[in-house]
């Protein structure tokens, strides 16, 4: 199967045994580094006590800062929707992620969804929030996935990683306003990306990844898998850009269209603050080491390729109360 897919790749010409042979040791050596029981490169990980201390707070809030917040329960993705799909990047293709993705939010998010499919649809969001929210799983690699995955799941088999997978302990789903301006609506399907999950070989300059441990507030967080305390959750926070084009809900390469907005919360002009949807996804740390996100085969479990994806769903009536909340100071959370 190998030599047949490299005579493919290779635009049919022929080659030596040798050479072929050559190849397919070198997949077969790929898939063996994926092996339950081998541990991940040390300097992937830190300690959390040895990383920075949190810089000092940004400049105070504007007179015209949207200073409130909106959370929501998603729940923490207890159906087990899980696929190899990402329909934003590779709609319509399969396993198109190479890598799995956990869902929370949208029950029907695949490969084949359509803005249709998805308003149609049941959701996770206690609220009603059809939207979709989705990232990488996080794996255990010091032994083997003890029950079966999805059928979509299972097509990331032949890059070498059927390691367990590791549940969320906790998911904070919440929206954030601006520090100097009152943020407008985000428009109905509206898609953002959030990191680079190529970060590891195209130089990261669109990786966010932002690792650490609850109770260590005073920690800045890192971009390496952090190791954790007893008591303490492992986290990952995934904070997407906030400052819309005004125009389309996506663009070609789906970054164009959205921006982040400068340190101080300026958004670029001709930009518009939108609510900043932030991520936070908690876990019970396993042992040292024995960890690593799923990741193309390339990126070699990097923690600089987390990353996620949102598609908004929200009905005008939810977006609504979600911006008048954060225009409006106050503190918010839908119960249901």
């Amino acid at each position: 199967m190998h030599q047949d897919r490299l005579h493919h790749r290779l635009g049919g010409a022929a080659l030596p045994v040798g050479v072929l042979l050559c190849l397919a040791l070198g997949l077969s050596l790929l898939v063996v580094r994926f092996r339950p029981g081998r541990p991940e490169p040390a300097a992937g990980f830190v300690d959390i006590t040895a990383v920075a201390v949190a810089a000092p707070a940004p400049p105070a809030a504007g007179p015209d800062a949207s200073a409130g917040s909106y959370a929501q329960d998603c729940g923490r993705n207890q159906e087990g929707h899980r696929n190899a799909d990402n329909v934003v990047v590779s709609p319509g293709t399969v396993g198109g992620a190479h890598h799995v993705h956990d869902y929370v939010g949208n029950l029907s998010t695949d490969a084949d969804s359509t803005d249709d499919s998805l308003a149609a649809a049941a959701t996770t969001c206690t609220g009603g929030d059809r939207s979709t929210y989705y990232w990488p799983v996080l794996r255990r690699t010091d032994h083997d996935g003890s029950a079966p995955h999805t059928a979509a799941g299972a097509s990331d088999a032949p890059h070498g990683d059927t390691r367990e997978i590791l549940i969320p302990e906790t998911v904070t789903v919440e929206y954030l306003g601006n520090p100097w301006s009152k943020v407008v609506p985000m428009p109905r399907f509206l898609r953002l990306l959030e990191g680079d999950p190529t970060a590891a070989t195209d130089g990261g300059a669109e990786a966010g990844a932002r690792w650490g441990c609850t109770g260590f507030a005073d920690r800045t967080t890192t971009d390496r898998y952090p190791l954790c305390p007893a008591g303490s959750l492992l986290t990952r926070t995934l904070d997407f850009p906030s400052c819309w084009d005004g125009r389309g809900t996506d663009s070609p390469g789906h970054r164009s269209h959205v921006r982040f907005p400068s340190a101080a919360g300026v958004c670029p002009h001709n930009t518009f603050p939108i609510p900043h949807l932030r991520v936070t996804v908690g876990y019970r740390p396993p042992p040292p080491r024995a960890f690593a996100l799923d990741t193309f085969p390339e990126q070699h479990h990097s923690p600089l390729t987390d990353h996620a994806v949102f598609i908004g769903l929200m009905t005008d009536r939810q977006m609504a109360d979600v911006v008048a909340c954060l225009n409006e100071d106050r503190s918010c959370r839908e119960s249901g």
